[in-house]
């Protein structure tokens, strides 16, 4: 039996923290070859949103529905920082079954750090391993919290055109980042635009 395409809906979702409603009847999907930009000041729900997107925490209200298995990029890069980043994504890469891991080494510019321990890494060198992982997941769909932060331009025209790639290949990619990203075709929207009303005035308070 064929595997269903992938997608991603959020149907009327809801996310706090702590006792703070973050924002409430965000609903959106995704198909194959779309890509979703997320904006929003620091702390207004983006992880969050993500988290939820992703399994790890349950939205407050609403329903995340997936179709496919998803990577995830965020501040955690899951790599052990006492062994060489060759060895620590090596183990990554054996998890996943990944082919083609010189390519992926070469492609994120990391082969010339393959001897250097993970803790050693700048956190535009740790970004970019965190990429490398997504990447040998060969998941149809992509969460990206941050992706752009600590990178120089180079490494963020790189992270445009990964996302492109995989988008053109018939992936999702949703991407939480208060920069903007070159990606035609692409949707956004401004968490801000969910808060409840009177959330100002309550955080104030």
């Amino acid at each position: 039996m064929q595997a269903s395409p992938a997608s991603l809906i959020a149907a009327n979702i809801a996310c706090r923290r702590g006792e703070r409603l973050l924002f409430r009847r965000l609903s959106f999907g995704l198909e194959p070859g779309q890509a979703c930009h997320v904006t929003g000041a620091n702390g207004a729900g983006k992880t969050t949103l993500i988290r939820a997107l992703a399994g790890l925490t349950r939205p407050f209200a609403g329903e995340v529905r997936r179709e496919g298995a998803l990577a995830l990029l965020d501040e955690r890069t899951g790599l052990d920082p006492d062994l060489p980043l060759g060895r620590a994504l090596a183990f990554w890469f054996g998890m996943d079954g990944a082919s083609a891991r010189s390519a992926i080494m070469a492609r994120l510019r990391l082969e010339g750090l393959a001897e250097v321990p993970v803790r050693y890494l700048s956190t535009g060198q740790r970004k970019r391993a965190a990429l490398a992982r997504v990447l040998g997941q060969a998941a149809p769909i992509w969460l990206l919290d941050e992706p752009l932060s600590g990178l120089d331009t180079a490494s963020q025209a790189l992270v445009a055109d990964l996302v492109r790639a995989h988008c053109a290949g018939g992936g999702i990619a949703l991407i939480a980042s208060h920069q903007p990203m070159d990606v035609p075709g692409m949707t956004s929207f401004a968490i801000e635009d969910f808060a409840p009303a009177g959330s100002d005035e309550e955080e104030e308070a």
